[in-house]
Order: structure tokens, then sequence, then C-alpha cells
């Protein structure tokens, strides 16, 4: 079975290319939902959190998010913190869910691919491209953010242009091409290498 990386930054359409796939059959891990879980349910990944963030980082068991991303994305060292901690667990819930899968290939979507150096166990890498002015009014849309938090959580991401050359495929999603295409001829890619 082929194990397919699929990556961009915030913006870029990573989920609705998830999706894509999803529908053609292939199971996706979604790696940013994993890592929430960890977060949520690792006593000793709890912890740990708690004395990086404080007490308040959780009501109950539940992650204060919003704590959290004030703090990280204004201290880039805490980030750094906060990845080593998660980034370990979250990888080792794709491995276990990957070696799980029975279909001729499953995909791993993850923002943080390269920078969590989790792309090294994956056959190939697919990264969804669109340009900063889309990503940025999508992510406003999304999150309910302002353009200022918007750019903001960009520079701590790894530059756009350099992740892409990093892939094997890109998959541009500027609201000029169509989608579905380019998965679908991807999608055949991978099912001729099984």
């Amino acid at each position: 079975m082929l194990k397919i990386g699929l990556t961009g930054g915030i913006g870029s359409g990573k989920s609705v290319v998830a999706g894509i796939f999803r529908v053609l059959g292939i199971p996706v891990f979604d790696a940013d939902t994993a890592a929430k879980q960890v977060m949520e349910q690792d006593e000793q990944l709890i912890l740990a959190i708690k004395r990086l963030f404080g007490d308040n980082s959780y009501t109950g068991k539940k992650l204060d998010r919003k704590h959290i991303a004030q703090i990280v994305f204004n201290d880039q060292a805490k980030m750094e913190q906060l990845n080593d901690l998660v980034h370990p667990a979250a990888i080792l819930a794709a491995e276990n869910w990957m070696n799980i899968q029975t279909a001729p290939y499953a995909v791993k979507e993850a923002a943080l691919l390269f920078e969590a150096n989790s792309a090294v166990s994956l056959d190939f890498i697919i990264g969804v491209y669109a340009p900063q002015p889309v990503r940025v009014k999508r992510a406003m849309e999304r999150d309910n953010a302002t353009e200022a938090q918007v750019l903001g959580r960009i520079s701590h991401q790894m530059n756009e242009d350099e992740k892409m050359k990093l892939c094997d495929y890109v998959i541009v999603n500027d609201e000029q091409q169509l989608l579905i295409p380019q998965v679908i001829q991807l999608h055949g890619k991978f099912l001729s290498k099984v």
C-alpha cells in the first residue's frame, strides 16, 4: 500500500482535496484532528501542556484552543515547545492508522508534514497550493479571523513556495482551475503504482 502525504498552508484547501479522495474511496488520516484528540486524551501530554501553558489551558479535559493559540502565535519558542510535545504522539497515531489500512493507498493530511519530519515515512507528497491573498480570504472567512491574525499564522508556517518545491505533486487550488480533475489524475497515477 502506498502512503501519500497531503500538505499545504493555512487556507490552501487541503481539507477540500482530502474530501475528494474520500469520495473516491481512499482513506484519509486528518493529522490536525488526531493532534487535538491526543491533546485531550493522553494524560501525560495533558500534564505537560498544563506545565507549559498553565492549568487554565484546560477546562476539565477540554483544551482551551483560544488560550493556547494566543500564546503560541505570539511566541515562537512556545510554539516549538508545543509542537515538540504533540508531534510525536500525532505521528505515532498516523503510523498506527496507516498500518491497518487495506486500500491501494491511503492519505495523511497534515499542514506540517515537512516541519514535523513526518514526510520521511511517506511514499509521495501532494502539495495544495493557493496564492496567499486567496488563502488569507478563505482563512478569515473560515475562522472568523482578522487579516492580521491570519497573516500572523502564515508568518509561523513554512514558506509556501519552498513547501511546494519539496512536494512530488502540486494541486493548484486558486479558484481558477478545477480541483476534481487534478485529484482524479493523481488517483489514477497512484492506482497504477500499486
